[in-house]
């Protein structure tokens, strides 16, 4: 029996269980796909031509930033260059494109974090010490730990700028979809890092005050993911270049599915897409 959806495709949503499994539901049109019933099925997927905007649904030949079309680049702030680089954040000077918006998502608590997706990286994120962060599942990290608190989004970038002089902040995602890779002392990554911008973060928090950015003691989150084969030799499938593929799904990690063939294919990347999909 062939089962069929059929909409707009938006970034899968993902949750971890009391071990940190992950779970991955695909927003479809009006409907929530379970992925994880997926895994060793014969998936069908058909992109239709029509891309819509993730946010105000308009219709577009091209999509932006996974899932915008050009109006919303350009005027939203979730889409400005800061929300990339943090600490290019500029609503101290009154510019910020949507200063309501700012305000509900920059000025809260934010946390810079070290995971391991591959290799170690610093990454920052404005969940809580506790459980597993959307962001490091998305991320596809199997190691993942909360380091500082800081007061905002700016500050989380200035942070992670002095960091970034001595560790990744981006995660290589051809690594990430190789394999579990080795596990990784993070308290000793920490300690090392900690060491390393220790005199640099001491001159921001005399900027920012002596409170602007404490330590946080949690614990080092194993995560794991609902893959049961890991390609070898990666294939990236492209919708806009070939509209229509199916195959046997042997994993989701990150925001990725892997198929047989050693393909893969990033589902965000294509928020928005309209598609016909079917297991």
């Amino acid at each position: 029996m062939t089962t069929n959806y059929s909409g707009m495709l938006k970034k899968m949503r993902t949750s971890a269980d009391e071990n940190n499994k992950v779970h991955y539901t695909l927003p479809i049109g009006d409907a929530l796909l379970d992925i994880n019933d997926l895994i060793g099925k014969e998936v069908s997927v058909t992109f239709s031509g029509e891309i819509n905007c993730v946010h105000c649904n308009r219709k577009t030949k091209k999509s932006f930033n996974q899932g915008y079309c050009y109006p919303c680049l350009i005027s939203l702030a979730q889409c400005d260059s800061c929300i990339i680089k943090p600490e290019k954040c500029h609503y101290h000077e009154g510019t910020c494109r949507e200063p309501q918006w700012g305000e509900e998502h920059c000025f809260s608590e934010h946390f810079v974090y070290l995971a391991n997706t591959g290799t170690v990286k610093v990454g920052i994120t404005r969940q809580v010490t506790e459980g597993v962060s959307t962001r490091w599942m998305d991320q596809g990290a199997t190691q993942a730990t909360v380091m500082l608190r800081v007061p905002d989004r700016l500050t989380s970038g200035l942070v992670e700028t002095l960091c970034k002089d001595h560790i990744a902040d981006k995660t290589n995602w051809r690594t990430m979809l190789k394999g579990k890779p080795d596990e990784v002392d993070l308290e000793q990554v920490k300690s090392e890092l900690m060491s390393k911008i220790e005199s640099d973060l001491d001159a921001l928090k005399q900027e920012k005050g002596l409170q602007a950015v404490s330590e946080v003691s949690t614990p080092i989150h194993d995560i794991h993911y609902p893959v049961e084969e890991y390609p070898v030799k990666i294939k990236s499938l492209n919708l806009d270049k070939d509209p229509s593929f199916s195959g046997v799904l042997q994993g989701v990690k990150g925001q990725y599915w892997m198929l047989d063939g050693d393909r893969v294919i990033n589902i965000r990347k294509f928020a928005g897409y309209n598609v016909d999909l079917s297991f």
